[in-house]
């Protein structure tokens, strides 16, 4: 008898151990990989991106959002094996909706800063920018220097939240600053005459010279600034973090992330597929 309860004792104090290595197994494998495993348990892919920033995303007039950010998130998904959804919001929203869970990463011409860095990891960069300006003015377009236009006369707009507007605070702290939800709201202050210039990366100075002919706007030749775009994602998944920075090699090595960049930059037939801004 006594021999049978020992056994018995034995049985519950194995199944006992093998049920905690099961639950800690468990526990770690979320505890690496928690933003990845829910990507692959949902088969959905959510990536936040402003839609309002050419070439790198932008809303048709359909409400499609493409650019070289979503071209570069459905690679992404299709290398993971599931679906892609795209989740347009203000450029302000974006950083939170991460933290949140709302979205998985973000792909929105995102400066890599260190201030950023503190809340949310970087992999990149995957494009260049730098700081430029959109201006009717001559005097303004002609310009060499940020201190040239570091005056109270002169009324700038900048996206809120952006690496612009630190710039402006920071670089041309005696020029007015106006913020905007996005560019297109941007834009529409220049046209209205609201604002002399808007400070933004060059891409979107350089495509909004194209875009609005009849404005004459005009931009810098050189940016004021080097500014390395990144994919950010959430700071507690290393293992998505991993997956990332090896999606990024292998289309780096492969050539296909200057295809992808090429076919948005040197072919700008989408452009009559945007909505005109008023």
């Amino acid at each position: 008898m006594r021999k049978a309860k020992s056994l018995i004792v034995l049985a519950l104090v194995f199944a006992l151990a093998v049920a905690c290595a099961q639950t800690t197994g468990s526990t770690a494998k979320s505890s690496i990989s928690p933003v990845l495993d829910r990507i692959v348990q949902r088969g959905e892919l959510v990536v936040g991106t402003a839609g309002s920033m050419p070439p790198l995303n932008m809303t048709t007039k359909d409400g499609r959002v493409i650019g070289i950010e979503p071209e570069l998130a459905r690679y992404m998904a299709s290398s993971m094996g599931v679906k892609l959804l795209i989740e347009t919001m203000h450029f302000h929203e974006l950083l939170p909706a991460l933290e949140a869970g709302k979205v998985d990463m973000v792909l929105s011409g995102m400066t890599i800063t260190g201030r950023r860095n503190l809340k949310a990891a970087f992999v990149g960069p995957y494009f260049i920018s730098g700081k430029s300006v959109l201006t009717k003015l001559k005097t303004l377009a002609g310009i060499r220097n940020p201190s040239d236009i570091n005056s109270p006369q002169t009324r700038l707009v900048a996206l809120k939240d952006s690496t612009s507007q630190l710039f402006v605070e920071n670089v041309i702290p005696k020029a007015k600053l106006l913020t905007a939800d996005n560019y297109d709201e941007a834009v529409g202050m220049l046209i209205k005459g609201q604002a002399h210039a808007l400070i933004a990366d060059y891409p979107i100075c350089a495509v909004s010279v194209f875009r609005y002919p009849d404005q004459q706007f005009t931009t810098l030749v050189e940016p004021f600034t080097y500014e390395p775009i990144g994919i950010v994602l959430p700071a507690n998944d290393p293992l998505l973090i991993n997956w990332a920075q090896n999606f990024l090699v292998s289309m780096k090595g492969s050539g296909q992330l200057d295809k992808l960049r090429d076919r948005w930059i040197k072919n700008a037939s989408w452009l009559k597929e945007l909505p005109e801004v008023k």
